[in-house]
């Protein structure tokens, strides 16, 4: 018989494994730009984006982790149980994406593999329909956001520099980007590390360890140290998707989708809305690409990108509830 401590504790850990899965893949987010730019070797990209993705998650609040662990789901419907099969459904899906080398969310994934596991419990009186709005409107309006963004970056910048020679321009923007690709990394760990935070606080609560909904000290530590981990591990073949066939990306370009990216995120984690740092920075990507011309966009792999996006929630929370009705009936809590 597995205890309530124990399953707390495996709660715990794979809530870290996701954090770490989510470092990974969202690596190729943090670094796409500043790598196929060749402003920074891979290398030196992970280590730069895995200290600004450790430094965030201490400094910025934890108001996307409230969303996340009692915005979406009555916890007093659920149980452990419940938050472990979301948690598995999330980081199959999360893997599965990242051997194909799709961009999908991986805050979306959690979402979706929770709320189907929840689901599976106690049907759909357990989902907080209002908790829900506005991450599934922003999957939508986030790459938009980025997308204008980038654009309205790019035109100020290209007024800025237009007297300016094409060879300092380059210079001044390699340097640039270095503090751009902080700002976008940053920008990430206030978002996406919170997720993890939310889901273990959440099992604290329901397992009777936490009297209220706080996030614990030690939560965001360990959270953040996960994030900063598998950010270091990089994705390889979602950076080459990102940074290399979305479109084409040179100092200039790179520093204004990272720079749109960084605003679009920072605003959404402050507003507590759990939004894919992966969607804001295709947007914002593509969006420098449209800058130019709308033939610079390859249009089909945004395409591919977008089913991706648009399959994720309920995909992992199919995951979820399989694991909820295959695996986990057989553990009583």
């Amino acid at each position: 018989m597995i205890t309530p401590f124990h399953l707390l504790i495996v709660i715990v850990v794979i809530s870290l494994a996701f954090d770490f899965t989510n470092g990974w893949h969202d690596a190729a987010s943090s670094i796409a730009t500043v790598v196929s730019t060749r402003v920074l070797r891979p290398l030196w990209a992970v280590v730069w984006a895995a200290f600004w993705n450790f430094v965030a998650p201490l400094t910025f609040g934890t108001a996307v982790a409230a969303t996340m662990g009692k915005g979406l789901v009555h916890l007093e419907m659920v149980n452990e149980r419940v938050l472990l099969a979301g948690l598995l459904g999330a980081i199959i899906w999360n893997y599965a994406t990242i051997r194909l080398g799709l961009p999908c969310s991986s805050s979306h994934a959690l979402m979706g593999g929770y709320g189907g596991a929840a689901i599976a419990v106690a049907g759909f009186r357990a989902i907080i329909v209002s908790g829900w709005i506005k991450p599934i409107i922003f999957i939508v309006i986030a790459p938009v956001i980025g997308m204008v963004a980038a654009i309205l970056v790019t035109a100020a910048t290209s007024w800025i520099v237009y007297r300016q020679a094409p060879q300092k321009v380059d210079r001044s923007f390699r340097r640039l980007q270095l503090v751009s690709a902080a700002a976008f990394s940053f920008s990430h760990g206030t978002n996406d590390a919170q997720k993890s935070m939310g889901i273990i606080t959440a099992a604290l609560v329901t397992g009777g360890v936490l009297p209220s909904y706080k996030v614990p000290d030690w939560v965001i530590i360990c959270c953040a140290l996960a994030m900063a981990g598998g950010t270091m591990a990089g994705g390889w073949r979602v950076v080459k998707t990102m940074g290399q066939r979305i479109t084409k990306l040179n100092p200039f370009g790179g520093f204004a989708a990272e720079t749109s990216a960084a605003l679009t995120l920072i605003g959404t984690a402050a507003a507590g809305i759990p939004v894919s740092s992966t969607h804001v920075i295709t947007g914002a990507i593509a969006g420098v690409g449209a800058s130019r011309r709308l033939t610079a966009v390859r249009w089909g792999v945004t395409r591919q990108i977008l089913w991706a996006w648009v399959l994720t929630i309920p995909g992992a929370g199919l995951m979820g509830a399989l694991f909820e009705f295959v695996f986990f009936h057989w553990i009583h809590t």
